[in-house]
């Protein structure tokens, strides 16, 4: 019996464990994540501008602004992302108008993808999840952070 439990309890690190190296290391393709933003992806809907709207599975914002302005938000989004802990930049730049960076969760190290690009109504910002379906407005409340910080 001792031995049963032990394997167990042996077999349940060895599974948790190999989850947590399968989400840690998964490989980063940004382009698979680098979505445009001027052709809205089906999850993002037009509603009201300014506002952190919460999806199930990430948030949105639009921030209506003449295009220079909107450059110049966002290369400080840019800066206020890359001093967030956890967070890289997998593709884009200022430059290109368009920037996608991932940020990764403490302990399990859960990758989210948030994408900003200059679009003909200013800057969209779409934050989500890569795995499940709920993130209990993980991504909202790091998108509201990051404009707060702007």
């Amino acid at each position: 019996m001792k031995k049963a439990m032990s394997l167990a309890a042996f077999l349940i690190v060895v599974i948790v464990a190999g989850l947590m190296g399968y989400v840690r290391f998964a490989p980063v393709n940004g382009n698979d994540w680098h979505i445009d933003l001027v052709h809205r992806p089906a999850e993002i809907a037009d509603v009201s501008l300014e506002v952190v709207h919460r999806l199930s599975n990430g948030a949105y914002v639009d921030l209506p602004q003449p295009a220079a302005e909107a450059r110049i938000t966002l290369g400080r989004l840019d800066a206020v992302a890359l001093a967030t802990p956890r967070t890289l930049r997998v593709a884009g730049s200022v430059e290109e108008g368009h920037i996608t960076w991932v940020t990764r969760s403490r302990l399990w190290a859960f990758p989210d993808y948030t994408t900003a690009q200059i679009t003909p109504m200013g800057l969209t910002v779409f934050a989500r999840q890569r795995y499940g379906s709920q993130d209990s407005g993980v991504n909202a409340a790091r998108l509201s952070d990051w404009l707060a910080r702007l």
